[in-house]
């Protein structure tokens, strides 16, 4: 999967990218409920961004 780069970019931005990575594993997560075969690299690389966009927020406010 390719990295994203956030730096720099406005909280507004971060903010959309925080909430449409949280959907993409709040789908995930129901879609795996109902079936055995998914593939648990889309959830983890889901988590990873939302770490990623979470710390540049965080930066952002100090």
């Amino acid at each position: 999967m390719k990295k994203t780069i956030y730096k720099g970019k406005v909280e507004k931005d971060l903010a959309k990218a925080l909430y449409e990575q949280r959907e993409k594993l709040r789908a995930f997560r129901f879609g795996a409920a109902g079936s055995k075969t998914r593939n648990v690299k889309e959830g983890k690389a889901a988590k990873i961004e939302i770490a990623r966009i979470m710390t540049e927020l965080n930066r952002n406010k100090e």
